[in-house]
């Protein structure tokens, strides 16, 4: 089998095929919906031929795969009739069918899977073909379990499908750069993990590697989730079922505003990506509602709603790390430098961080991390940490930036020396300021970390001043002299070519 990034690119080259026959946003589940059930087909498979070796064990006994925490696949739903009937014009109804029995038969999947390999306007031929492709890669048993075959193709289809869909498809999906950073700093270890607007799922994920990557217990935490969007929110519910999350993300796709379905929940540790700046979020229906603690978020922006929705569902010792526009610190219009102020007074402001631009694909507009705690420690009451990340990132193509791994250590090891005490931290101009509650107020409450990290310090070659500009100035008149040599070549060629 294929592995590493060859795998991913293979897959990739072949679920685009469908790109000129269906839009992005369709095809996204088509593709990711096969891969699930070839997914849950090969666990399946591989307990079913271990249990038809056994004495005294049936392999058509649902219990034994429940006591496995495999999921049960029905004889009309499984991947071999699927693979044998690849070239038929009934394919899709065939896959349609074997959508409706698994969900039929295993209730935690009920309106999860998608079941519309059947309309006219997708093309059967192609679908077949990709689904030979999907039959030659194994992705359910034991060994793929173990390396995450699964959880690294939907991880790179996720993030595939956010760059072909752009803005659109860039609305559920975070960059895993952004979501690691998020998780190195809050380190969600156990307690309840929430996000109100988790789109395909990625904040959970994370955690969860971010857990097993740290020997702790993933059952050592509880997930609750919310996406009022129906397609988004049952690729989520797929992206955790292929990983055994067990997660509540409510019974149905909610507008998290309006229809609360976590009403009750304080939770341990938040993690979001709220749309930037959302204008349309219904705030003059809410005009009395309890979240609105700290003043009444203006109507036409979400961005103060979300934080304290996010204040409201945290526990008394709950911590939260979101993303928003940059404008959300420092904006003081409708009402929103007075809650930024109170927030701030309130001492909940833990970390700023200034990303770097070009990190989403939805979006250019310049982003920010919060970090807002319930419960400092008492050597960090009354101040806040500022860190400047906007000059970190490589380029990976030419609109989109990326955090190194050594970036994401550097700022997360910065946040938690400063925090925790156990290591040493120290103020570094242009990168990192721990700033007093009257430092912020005589910023007038904006949060920008450029403000008072301030510049960065030049290193002092020792060289004297007169010294040095009398160096660049000769460089510079050498380069120019250069040029004009270069120039006069050039027209020496053109004449002899009698252009």
């Amino acid at each position: 089998m294929a592995n590493g990034s060859t795998l991913e690119n293979t897959m990739w080259a072949a679920a685009d095929k469908l790109r000129g026959h269906l839009d992005a946003a369709d095809y996204k589940h088509i593709v990711l919906g096969l891969i699930f059930l070839k997914y849950i087909s090969d666990a399946f498979q591989e307990l079913y031929d271990r249990l038809a070796q056994e004495p005294y064990a049936d392999p058509e006994d649902r219990d034994e795969y429940m006591a496995n925490r495999i999921f049960w696949v029905p004889k009309e739903a499984r991947w071999s009739l699927l693979q044998a009937n690849a070239k038929s014009p009934e394919i899709g109804i065939l896959i349609d069918s074997a959508m409706a029995a698994i969900e039929r038969d295993n209730p935690s999947l009920k309106g999860v899977l998608p079941q519309d390999y059947g309309r006219a306007d997708l093309d059967k031929r192609r679908l077949g073909e990709l689904i030979d492709l999907i039959g030659t890669i194994t992705l359910g048993d034991a060994g793929s379990r173990s390396q995450d075959i699964l959880g690294r193709v939907y991880e790179y289809f996720l993030g595939q499908f956010a760059t072909a869909e752009g803005k659109k498809g860039g609305q559920f999906y975070t960059p895993s750069s952004v979501v690691r950073l998020l998780v190195e700093m809050l380190e969600p270890y156990r307690g309840r993990v929430y996000d109100p607007c988790c789109g395909s799922g990625g904040m959970f994920v994370q955690s969860e590697k971010f857990i097993t990557a740290h020997g702790g217990n993933v059952g050592d935490i509880s997930v609750f989730g919310q996406e009022s969007n129906p397609t988004t929110w049952r690729l989520c519910r797929m992206n955790l079922a292929i990983r055994g999350i067990d997660s509540n993300l409510g019974s149905h796709a909610a507008d998290t505003f309006h229809t609360n379905l976590h009403r009750d929940l304080r939770a341990d540790f938040i993690l979001a990506n709220p749309p930037f700046n959302m204008s349309d979020w219904g705030g003059a229906l809410l005009g009395d509602d309890q979240r609105w603690r700290f003043g009444l978020p203006p109507t036409g922006n979400a961005n103060y709603a979300w934080v304290q929705h996010i204040i409201a569902h945290m526990s008394a010792s709950g911590r939260a790390g979101f993303v928003l526009s940059n404008g959300s610190m420092s904006s003081n219009t409708s009402n929103e430098g007075a809650i930024r102020r109170a927030i701030v007074e309130a001492d909940l402001v833990d970390c700023m961080v200034a990303l770097p631009p070009q990190l989403f694909y939805n979006t250019q507009i310049p982003a920010c991390l919060w970090f807002l705690n319930n419960r400092k420690p008492t050597h960090r009451h009354g101040q806040t940490l500022f860190i400047d990340a906007r000059n970190m990132g490589v380029l990976i193509n030419r609109t989109l930036r990326d955090l190194t791994d050594g970036e994401i250590t550097r700022i997360a090891v910065t946040y938690h020396a400063w925090r925790t005490g156990e290591g040493e931290y120290q103020d570094i101009p242009g990168f990192c300021k721990s700033a007093s509650l009257d430092e912020i107020a005589e910023h007038g409450y904006v949060l920008t970390p450029g403000r008072y990290v301030g510049a960065a310090d030049v290193q002092d070659d020792g060289e004297p001043f007169a010294e040095k500009m009398e160096r660049l100035t000769a460089t510079l008149r050498d380069q120019f002299a250069e040029g004009e040599r270069l120039q006069k070549v050039i027209e020496e060629n053109l004449r002899r070519l009698g252009l």
